[in-house]
């Protein structure tokens, strides 16, 4: 069949397809989320509970929910489009605790020194495990969303294993933090890694604490797969003079959906960051 050349061009016209541009083409909204922490810092005072209440809105809320009344202060908290995270410390025991003693058979002897106060755990296959379930008990009546297992990574450290006589192998450990992670989702929250993602797949996302002479120390690969399967990942940065440069720094390294917190040394206070 032939055809004239202004017939050609109509056909040519009325056969390409008009889509929409892909979706890679727009730009997308950064799924990075304002931080707060009232649960731990190094330098200065951490969040106030009080200061949360009047300013977080749409962040996540890390709390220490064994402190006094801070658990009366999380359906508050939630009212505002915020979801609390409740710190707890899974591979040590803290003296100050109210669970202290019954912790201490599973517990070395020798006290920490970097953090007064504090034994690492020695075993996880024994009663431990029932006691830090009671405790994600507690934490799912209180009302909180997430869970962070701080000193998750204490039993890959090949000499405190010698000086501390930690029993624990690095797949004990594994295993332990994964049990109550699985243990966490039955509940109905969800679990927050702290400075590791080894073994940690079925988490939901993960803290990694950063210093000023120590960026990125961690595992890139797989604090990036993380972010590229759209779970919360973020840095709580230490004793930092520019901590919008620190934030640049780690948005070219991954991408902007990592989120972010920074304790200002010349305002001694943590900054927060994405606030709307």
């Amino acid at each position: 069949m032939k055809y004239s050349i202004i017939a050609l061009v109509f056909l040519l016209l009325f056969s390409c397809k008009t889509d929409t541009p892909k979706e890679k083409d727009t730009p997308q909204k950064s799924k990075a989320i304002p931080i707060y922490n009232q649960a731990y810092n190094e330098n200065w005072d951490a969040d106030k509970i009080s200061d949360i209440i009047a300013h977080a809105k749409n962040a996540y809320v890390l709390v220490d929910p064994f402190e006094d009344n801070v658990s009366a202060s999380v359906s508050e908290i939630k009212s505002k489009g915020n979801e609390v995270g409740a710190y707890i410390s899974i591979g040590t025991g803290e003296d100050w605790r109210a669970d202290f003693q019954a912790l201490k058979p599973y517990l070395v002897t020798k006290q920490w020194g970097e953090w007064e106060g504090e034994y690492f755990v020695k075993t996880t296959t024994t009663g431990i495990l029932d006691i830090m379930k009671s405790r994600i008990d507690k934490i799912a009546d209180w009302g909180c969303d997430w869970v962070e297992f701080d000193n998750m990574d204490w039993a890959f450290d090949d000499d405190y294993q010698v000086e501390f006589g930690i029993e624990v192998t690095k797949s004990d450990a594994i295993a332990y933090y994964q049990d109550l992670c699985k243990y966490a989702h039955a509940k109905g929250i969800k679990c927050m890694a702290k400075n590791l993602t080894m073994g940690a797949s079925d988490f939901d996302g993960v803290t990694l604490e950063s210093y000023d002479d120590d960026k990125n120390w961690w595992e890139q690969t797989g604090v990036q797969k993380f972010l590229d399967d759209g779970k919360l990942v973020f840095v709580n940065h230490y004793n930092e003079s520019d901590c919008e440069k620190v934030y640049s720094y780690y948005k070219g390294i991954y991408n902007n959906d990592i989120s972010f917190i920074c304790e200002d040394r010349n305002l001694e206070k943590y900054v927060h960051f994405n606030e709307e």
